[in-house]
């Protein structure tokens, strides 16, 4: 008997079926999501640009736009959350979504995640952007980046609000009602003036020449995530009780920045110090968190300190603090805020700068009244040491006016005239005894023109 035996073939193990990919990945590389991030980072970067010279080279005021934006972005954001939250309603796969084997807030959050993800990294490279636009033009100062990560927390928890809203009241209208009620729930109590209540409102204006205290943006962070997380669980959560976890820690974060007050904030030091050139007489100061600005304002201060050179009872220096000089100071026109004297690093018109300063330095503001002949006197000076760039103008706009304004322009003339025509020697002991009667109301010792 014969056996016959069959060959056998290799077995083939086959192949192994492609993973379906995460739901979270899905919703974050396609839809809707990437989009509300692209709209929240073009938004930004327009508001920022319509002002960049008020805020490139100022790290502070960098900042204090940056904060000020969440005003726009963060009802963008929950505009954004909502409308993904009635993206099932419109579909109508309400009952066919409803049928997945994962739970609501599984299912809320693949939903939500990728909205909240795109739109806080919107924010965040537009903050990166304003950052870099700013370090070329710095002058001294360092970045201030304490409130802007609290802030893209701020925008992703909106978006987290609105796609609960979305879900609750999936009607086409309701994106922009929400955007339009988020942009009054944050701008309406930055306004208030007073009331401890405004410190919970994350997009409150910062003060000027202010920095927060180190743990206030922390706590800000968990009063906004605490609520954006207690409403999700309540909302999506099998056991809703969970809720109240981030609740009471945000409710602890709340009663922590209204008992504060005022003093979440504490003055910047920087902005107390002076950095100065004591090269000249006087000198020259400038504000600490401007000190690439010092060669520049000397500079264009050079023909004041020039033609006041060996001149005696001159101020000790010229001084860049907010407010009235101190006794033997000068007031140096004020560099901030950026726009107007200093844009981009630069100043603007140094010749304007330099006039500006000559008035502070003869200046006779606390007088309700000044003689016609001291007045005359001012004005010899200060077109000796820095004229005005648009003196001629004015000269030239008072020799068409009536006889009273050509006889006191002739009297301006003559005082520049003997003034400018004097020896050194002599024009530098005038000076001396002028500077001696400086910020005098009367005419009592004034040298006469």
């Amino acid at each position: 008997m014969t056996l016959l035996t069959e060959r056998s073939e290799p077995r083939t193990t086959p192949a192994p079926r492609p993973r379906a990919p995460h739901p979270l990945r899905a919703e974050a590389v396609r839809g809707f999501a990437p989009w509300a991030g692209a709209a929240v980072l073009l938004t930004v970067c327009a508001l920022l640009a319509g002002s960049s010279d008020r805020w490139q080279g100022d790290w502070a005021e960098t900042r204090t736009r940056l904060h000020s934006a969440l005003l726009i972005a963060a009802p963008l954001a929950a505009a954004a959350g909502c409308r993904q939250g009635g993206r099932e309603r419109r579909r109508r796969t309400e009952e066919l979504w409803g049928t997945a084997v994962r739970s609501p807030l599984a299912r809320f959050l693949a939903s939500a995640l990728p909205v909240a993800f795109w739109v806080l990294a919107g924010y965040v490279l537009a903050a990166a952007l304003a950052l870099l636009a700013t370090w070329p033009y710095a002058q001294g100062d360092r970045p201030r980046l304490a409130p802007l990560p609290a802030d893209a927390l701020v925008v992703a928890a909106c978006a987290l609000l609105g796609q609960v809203v979305g879900r609750l009241a999936p009607w086409r209208v309701t994106a922009p009602l929400v955007a339009v009620a988020g942009y009054l729930v944050l701008g309406l109590p930055a306004m208030a003036h007073s009331g401890g209540g405004r410190q919970l409102d994350p997009a409150f204006p910062v003060p000027i020449g202010s920095d927060p205290v180190r743990w206030q943006p922390p706590v800000m962070a968990v009063w906004a995530g605490g609520l954006a997380a207690a409403v999700v669980l309540a909302y999506a959560a099998r056991r809703r009780y969970t809720a109240l976890l981030p609740l009471a820690a945000a409710s602890a974060a709340g009663v922590l920045l209204v008992q504060t007050g005022d003093g979440l904030w504490h003055d910047d030091p920087l902005r107390r110090h002076q950095v100065c050139d004591t090269s000249t007489t006087p000198q020259i100061c400038v504000n600490a968190r401007y000190e690439g600005l010092l060669p520049q304002v000397t500079e264009a201060l050079s023909g004041i300190t020039g033609r006041l050179e060996g001149v005696r009872n001159l101020p000790v220096r010229f001084e860049d603090h907010p407010g009235d000089p101190r006794r033997e100071e000068a007031q140096l026109p004020m560099l901030e805020p950026f726009g107007w004297s200093v844009v981009r690093g630069r100043l603007t018109d140094p010749r304007q700068y330099a006039w500006e300063a000559a008035t502070a330095l003869t200046s006779r503001d606390r007088c309700t009244t000044t003689d016609p002949s001291v007045s005359r006197v001012d004005d010899a000076v200060v077109n000796y040491l820095a004229a005005s760039p648009a003196q001629q103008y004015f000269d030239d706009h008072d020799a068409q006016g009536d006889p009273a304004r050509r006889a006191r322009l002739k009297a301006r003339l003559t005082a520049r005239g003997r003034l400018a025509s004097m020896g050194e020697e002599e024009r530098r002991a005038w000076l001396s005894a002028y500077f001696a009667t400086a910020g005098r109301c009367g005419a009592e010792g004034v040298p006469a023109l």
